[in-house]
């Protein structure tokens, strides 16, 4: 029977860059289960209020077994916003055995989404920054009767990493955009998490624009989009840059499009980016070091009457 963990209680997951990426449900430890050191955790004051936080709370924890798991106001960085409290017991009256990892998660998007979207007051961008995820009740909770899963937002990078939101989620852009300078990991041929630049990666962020401000009347076609930024992104690279050469780095430069249904929800920024191709075309080459051109040292002072 499954223990019931700190983690096991976050469920996780979403659809983002364009693609269903089941996170695992095991993410770190659930009240009562057994922790590296042996004996039991015991639920503190701070973590009864998140798992029991009202829609609009933000939740977050920096411990990797989620034992400081706490509710901050959402101006400060947080990795959980609370945007609703769905009771299942519907479909699991008492005495029903706990649903599973993958059932877990199939409910949080099935009976999440909608009211995301009315806590939004908008469309969620289904290949948005933000992604669909859960509180759900642990195992001495649902032998009880506790049948509450809380919905929740939250930003997954393309490695699964949960990323600090700033702010309440209503009202930002949920465009899947990162910083200029920003460097994302290489994993198996394609994208991850954030990394140093100076760690090999699979691309380097240099700059963000808005295709509202070429087509500011209606989605523009994936042709439009293209030839648009295939213009823009080559300008934005040699000021990001400094007069760069590419292709004599053999690196090559990309850029994000939109569907329409992210156009539809406000998202209408995208990233340029700078990377590699293996030689067999068979995915991402690692880049090593950030393609900015490191600043000149400062002048040396001049001596008085130099």
């Amino acid at each position: 029977m499954e223990k019931t963990t700190l983690r096991t209680r976050l469920v996780m997951a979403g659809v983002f860059l364009g693609a269903i990426l089941a996170l695992s449900l095991s993410v770190a430890f659930s009240w009562g289960g057994a922790v590296s050191g042996g004996g039991e955790v015991e639920e503190s004051p701070e973590a009864k209020a998140a798992f029991t936080a009202p829609p609009g709370s933000c939740v977050t924890w920096t411990m990797p077994d989620v034992s400081d798991i706490h509710v901050v106001p959402c101006a400060q960085p947080h990795l959980y916003e609370v945007t609703g409290v769905v009771n299942i017991g519907d479909k699991y009256p008492p005495n029903a055995p706990a649903p599973t990892v993958d059932q877990w998660r199939d409910i949080a998007l099935e009976r999440c989404s909608a009211g995301v979207e009315t806590y939004l007051n908008e469309q969620l961008d289904p290949f948005g920054r933000f992604t669909v995820s859960a509180l759900r009740p642990g195992n001495d909770e649902w032998a009880d009767g506790d049948r509450e899963m809380r919905c929740v937002l939250q930003w997954a990078a393309p490695g699964g990493k949960l990323e600090p939101i700033v702010g309440n989620a209503a009202g930002q852009s949920q465009s899947a955009v990162w910083e200029p300078g920003t460097c994302l990991a290489l994993v198996d041929k394609t994208v991850g998490n954030p990394i140093d630049c100076a760690q090999p990666h699979s691309y380097e962020i240099v700059a963000t624009l808005d295709l509202k401000t070429k087509f500011p009347d209606g989605y523009p076609s994936q042709i439009d989009q293209k030839t648009w930024l295939d213009t823009e992104c080559n300008k934005a690279v040699q000021d990001y840059a400094g007069e760069v050469d590419l292709a004599a780095q053999k690196l090559i430069l990309t850029w994000d499009t939109r569907e329409q249904e992210s156009w539809d929800a406000g998202s209408t920024l995208v990233n340029c980016k700078v990377g590699a191709k293996l030689p067999d075309n068979s995915g991402l080459a690692p880049v090593t070091g950030s393609i900015r051109k490191a600043a000149p040292p400062a002048a040396p002072p001049s001596s008085p009457g130099g």
